[in-house]
């Protein structure tokens, strides 16, 4: 959530930091703000809504010649979407800018206001910058007052601090949120909350770890963490932007979509070889002594996780429960050292599942990451990783991402069958085939969107959409109904089709809309019963399948396969292009949904 950018040297201020945030608008946010220190005065630029609002904003002003500028776009949590909740903050002479949630602030608050100081906004935020500057009144420097004020915070952030008290110097601090420093080729000095808003701009750059503090200078770096100082140590970046580009697509999401089909061939490059799954990190000393796998995520990860709950079972036989992660750090869990405990995220910052992950550490689990980010805070955690190598999503609901998470599940499943010997053989062949065959089945024309684009307008009204399924199924109806409700913000839920009968059909009417996942390869003479017993209630049925269902009011015909895995995957592709038709006819921004942020690093 939010975005970071910062920036130290002599470009124009205004245009380096608008341009940073531009490219973290993926990230979701409702307000965006800056402020600028040139020649020892600060001036600030608040805006709600689009970053195109505090462009314009700013349209007469420049900032060119030396100076430090720190901009953010803000996701609501203290307090409403307002220009006074927008950061940056204020002091007296100093502004803050801060990702992640300040748990004490209600404390230090409390204290700040006994103090005399007056608070402006609603936020947690705000007691960084009037802490950092009760500290300078009390006698400490600019740097002891950073120091004393970081080590007063709890919970998570990552933050950048401007201040007249030391002009040309921007202070920072990380802790389980992410943060990186950047380098151009003169030298100057960025700063973000995603290597998105650094690549193309600077050449190379330094992911800060965890509970690390410091402030930087034209030519000067100090980076500190409760050991010492630490010195810097600096990777290249890629050089193009090219991944930013919409290349003739309405929309990123768009895009995204039919990018699945390269990024699961790049998702198995090098990972099999012959009749045999590779994964690098993932060595025999991993799966020895395992007899329990649990998978820990939150939305779309967590779908990806039940589907794999059910590959881990059937076919590497190895006992498998699936953990919410906003649940699991609450739940005093009894954990068995023998499990291997795989945390998923697309960020590899997600806050719940990142805590997660570090109670499995105590308690000793071995631990497996199933990221898309490298150098991210699950990735440096986790015992071993696998990058799911879905490139940058930029549409905030999820698709490639989601379908290389599964992917990357799947290798592994098949890496742990055949460790242990559930699966060897032809049947090991058979699902190797079966893998290598997914970037074909989603190598999809226009022809089936033109259909899709045809019949979206069928459902645009009505009192709501139930998505059932079966088995993998099941939690890809549960997919399908987040990605319709996260862009369309119309009522939908998916359901195992079995439960229908249950409760949920008391609401089947004319009104209703049921979209049925019905597969040739796995229980497709059950799902059709469940889909014939909502049809018997005038629900409106749109049945996808590769055999026509004649009780229903929309069909969408699939390939016909020989895996369920390749109906699961092509299936899915179909839901994606559903939620897309019919949030565009609703006339919402795909990208952009509201009150939603693409990396969620607060509870």
């Amino acid at each position: 959530m939010c975005g970071i950018v910062g920036f130290i040297g002599n470009k124009e201020k205004k245009d380096v930091v608008l341009s940073g945030l531009k490219e973290l608008e993926y990230r979701g946010y409702d307000s965006a703000g800056m402020a600028v220190l040139n020649d020892e005065e600060i001036r600030y630029f608040k805006a709600v809504g689009k970053l195109e609002n505090l462009a314009n904003k700013m349209q007469d002003e420049s900032f060119l010649g030396f100076g430090v500028a720190i901009g953010h776009t803000r996701w609501a949590t203290h307090g409403k979407p307002t220009e006074i909740n927008a950061h940056p903050h204020l002091g007296e002479h100093s502004f803050v800018v801060h990702n992640g949630i300040i748990e004490n602030y209600a404390e230090l608050k409390d204290e700040l206001i006994k103090e005399g100081v007056h608070f402006a906004s609603q936020t947690d935020t705000e007691v960084i910058v009037h802490l950092f500057e009760l500290n300078l009144k009390q006698g400490l420097d600019a740097k002891s007052a950073w120091e004393a004020t970081i080590a007063r915070l709890r919970g998570a952030y990552a933050t950048l601090l401007i201040s007249k008290t030391a002009p040309g110097v921007i202070f920072f601090a990380k802790d389980a949120a992410p943060l990186a420093i950047a380098k151009d080729s003169a030298g100057e000095i960025f700063f973000a909350s995603s290597d998105a808003a650094l690549i193309g701009v600077a050449k190379e750059v330094l992911y800060l770890e965890d509970k690390s503090h410091g402030f930087a200078s034209l030519g000067e770096i100090k980076i500190y963490s409760a050991n010492g100082e630490i010195k810097p140590a600096f990777t290249a970046l890629p050089p193009d932007k090219s991944y930013a580009q919409k290349e003739g697509y309405r929309y990123f999401m768009e895009k995204e979509i039919y990018e699945q089909s390269s990024v699961i061939a790049d998702a198995l490059m090098g990972r099999i070889k012959g009749s045999e799954v590779v994964l690098e990190g993932v060595s025999d000393e991993l799966l020895g002594e395992i007899d329990e796998i649990i998978l820990c995520a939150c939305g779309t990860s967590y779908h990806a996780a039940l589907v794999a709950g059910y590959l881990f079972e059937r076919v590497a036989r190895v006992r498998c429960k699936i953990a919410i992660a906003s649940e699991f750090r609450y739940s005093e869990p009894v954990l068995n050292e023998r499990s291997l405990f795989i945390a998923i995220s697309q960020s590899g910052e997600t806050a719940d599942t990142l805590e997660a992950l570090k109670i499995a550490k105590a308690a000793n689990l071995k631990s497996l990451a199933i990221c898309n980010v490298d150098n991210s805070s699950m990735v440096r955690l986790a015992d071993a990783s696998l990058l799911t190598r879905a490139g940058i999503e930029k549409g905030v609901a999820s698709t490639k991402a989601f379908a290389t998470q599964i992917i990357t599940l799947w290798l592994f499943v098949l890496r742990l069958a055949s460790f242990k010997g559930t699966l060897r053989g032809e049947a090991l062949e058979r699902e190797i085939t079966a893998i290598k065959h997914i970037p074909s089945v989603l190598n999809i024309g226009n022809e089936l969107q033109e259909k899709i684009r045809r019949i979206s307008k069928h459902y645009l009204h009505g009192h709501g959409f139930f998505f059932i399924g079966r088995d993998v199924f099941y939690p890809l109806a549960l997919e399908g109904a987040l990605k319709l409700k996260e862009i369309s913000y119309l009522h939908a839920e998916g359901y195992p089709a079995g439960e229908m009968k249950h409760g949920p059909i008391a609401l089947a009417d004319e009104r209703l809309f049921c979209v049925v996942l019905m597969p040739k390869n796995l229980l497709y003479e059950k799902v059709k019963s469940n889909a014939q017993e909502l049809a018997a209630r005038d629900a409106n049925i749109l049945a996808i399948s590769p055999d026509e269902f004649e009780l229903s009011d929309d069909f969408i015909r699939t390939s016909a396969q020989t895996h369920y895995m390749a109906e699961f995957f092509e299936m899915m592709m179909v839901l994606q292009i559903f939620a897309l038709e019919v949030s565009i006819r609703l006339g919402n921004d795909v990208d952009m949904p509201r009150n939603l942020a693409k990396s969620v690093t607060v509870e």
